[in-house]
């Protein structure tokens, strides 16, 4: 017999009608905005499957922009989410792509610019009960949660880099829960996401940022 949490049952704390549309959506916005350092500048949103044909009635839009205005799911900012990203100067767009049929349902593709000129692409999924995942940064394939501090280590696919980023972590007294190396093809930029058992550290990512083929580090601290 499978356990059932009371949690399923109950679902999360959140602002909106829906957990997968509206508390979903915030918790991936709130991924995406932790990926790049702030403050923003625009944000463009495409949604697909069920998101793009319900965002407006279920305030999917207003939950991904409240997400990435650093707005947790149970937030009660989110209802004005609009009306504060103007006052902060972020531009917005939202896009509903209905012709493609080969995503999740509850799929959204999050493209941020920070002041700085960075930019910051993720492909997320909500998975229903307000768990989500991230399955694309820049065009790569991964997939993690948030659910677990994560750091995410852009590099060269050079060897060593492994022993770099565990013997960081290790030096740190960071358990690592889920280590996995995602590259576009071999040779070129790779992505390692280690996710840890507990908060990540003051001083990890200068620390990892050590090594001379890591192009960047972002964190997510659970």
């Amino acid at each position: 017999m499978q356990f059932i949490s009371v949690f399923d049952v109950l679902g999360p704390e959140m602002i909106g009608p829906s957990s997968s549309h509206t508390a979903g959506a915030a918790a991936l916005g709130y991924l995406a905005q932790k990926l790049l350092p702030g403050p923003l500048a625009a944000a463009r949103f495409v949604l697909y499957g069920s998101f793009a044909r319900t965002y407006r009635g279920h305030g999917t839009d207003r939950a991904l922009l409240g997400g990435v205005l650093g707005f947790a799911p149970d937030d009660v900012r989110i209802r004005d989410s609009f009306a504060l990203a103007a006052a902060r100067g972020l531009a917005y767009e939202f896009v509903a792509d209905t012709a493609r049929t080969d995503t999740h349902p509850n799929t959204a593709d999050i493209e941020l610019v920070n002041a700085a000129g960075r930019r910051v692409a993720i492909r997320g999924e909500s998975l229903g009960g307000g768990k989500v995942r991230v399955v694309r940064i820049n065009g790569v394939a991964v997939d993690f949660t948030g659910e677990y501090a994560t750091a995410v280590i852009v590099h060269r696919d050079r060897p060593g880099l492994a022993a770099h980023i565990t013997g960081v972590l290790g030096e740190a007294g960071v358990n690592i829960a889920f280590l996995r190396v995602y590259r576009e093809s071999k040779g070129q930029t790779a992505y390692t996401v280690a996710e840890a058992d507990g908060p990540l550290p003051a001083g990890i990512d200068t620390a990892l940022r050590a090594h001379p083929d890591v192009q960047d580090v972002m964190l997510i601290q659970p």
